[in-house]
């Protein structure tokens, strides 16, 4: 996992430039947290992979979701799907952890809280759950299924507030 995960993350910020190449600072069963620098800067973040998709026989890309530190009002963490592929625009990634569900709007192959303010609510219910069902729509109207373990989540997220 700790490899793969690596691979993730330098793939993820190849594009970024050398400085901003990520470390990985600990992995937490099915969450590691990261670090980068930017500009002098250290920044932290959580990533998980998905543990199940579908529908097989279909290439998914490279499929990621991030928890990362936000400056948006009443959040303290971004949730974030990073899919390998582009997606349909508009609300067309829906997340489902328990018995809560989330909305996310879409741009090109990314998607975040529609309400971002739900954000600690998603945290709340991504710490009390045990896997994470993102469902996605592509821009060709491929429906996808990802199931994500939050397994060391908690752990991570108490990891990752050691960074700020």
């Amino acid at each position: 996992m700790k490899r793969i995960s690596l691979i993730v993350m330098s793939t993820l910020f190849c594009t970024a430039g050398a400085s901003a190449q990520p470390t990985m600072i600990k992995q937490f069963d099915a969450w590691g947290v990261y670090a980068y620098n930017t500009g002098g800067s250290s920044s932290c973040y959580l990533l998980t992979i998905p543990t199940d998709q579908k529908p097989s026989g279909v290439d998914h890309g490279r499929n990621y979701f991030l928890l990362a530190p936000t400056s948006t009002k009443g959040a303290k963490y971004e949730p974030q799907a990073m899919l390998g592929y582009s997606l349909k625009s508009g609300p067309s990634v829906s997340v489902r952890i328990g018995d809560a569900k989330f909305s996310m709007l879409t741009k090109e192959k990314s998607a975040w809280l529609r309400n971002p303010s739900r954000a600690p609510e998603m945290i709340a219910a991504m710490r009390a759950g045990s896997e994470m069902i993102v469902k996605g729509t592509s821009w060709r109207g491929t429906e996808t299924h990802y199931k994500f373990s939050l397994d060391g989540v908690t752990a991570a997220l108490k990891r990752l507030a050691k960074c700020e």
